[in-house]
């Protein structure tokens, strides 16, 4: 691995449909190289920043890329998590810096045919995921507390200052 962290500010979105499930993607590769495996964990839709971009625009776009999901930026709420996160990435450690925004209500069947090359060769699963299912879960998911602070965004607009995850 490389000495120095490439740092990687990133946008996610928790995707939430009217129950109150949250859309998760199905990570399964531990670098550009890897070959597919088994679901290492659970996250929300979302990546990193392009040169030029927004934290919003970023959120939006990768919206569209990951699950064919086009709305306007003004529907993101937040942000309402920050989260710091360093993990291998092939020969690289990513130092990733995660805001995420909340989008509610949402009524949509996943489209995945606009990801990059590599998010299709991964060929992530995805699955909608009620807050009790997460916390009876021996899976993994990022956050790691995800069971725990997603019930406050289910109570409603967000309207306190982020909050910083794990």
């Amino acid at each position: 691995m490389t000495d120095r962290p490439w740092v990687r500010p990133a946008a996610r979105v928790v995707v939430l449909d009217p129950g109150g499930r949250v859309l998760l993607l199905g990570a399964r590769l531990t670098g550009p190289t890897a070959t597919p495996r088994e679901v290492l964990f659970w996250y929300t839709p979302g990546g990193g920043v392009e040169d030029g971009e927004t934290l919003r625009e970023a959120a939006v776009r990768e919206l569209v890329e990951e699950i064919g999901l086009v709305v306007p930026g003004r529907l993101l709420e937040g942000p309402v998590w920050f989260r710091r996160h360093l993990s291998p990435w092939g020969e690289r450690t990513i130092d990733a810096r995660e805001t995420y925004f909340v989008l509610r209500d949402v009524v949509h069947r996943v489209d995945m045919s606009r990801q990059t090359e590599l998010e299709a060769y991964e060929d992530q699963p995805h699955r909608w995921w009620s807050v009790a299912e997460i916390a009876a879960s021996g899976e993994t998911f990022a956050p790691r507390e995800l069971a725990g602070v997603l019930p406050q965004l289910l109570t409603g607009p967000w309207s306190g200052p982020p909050r910083i995850v794990s």
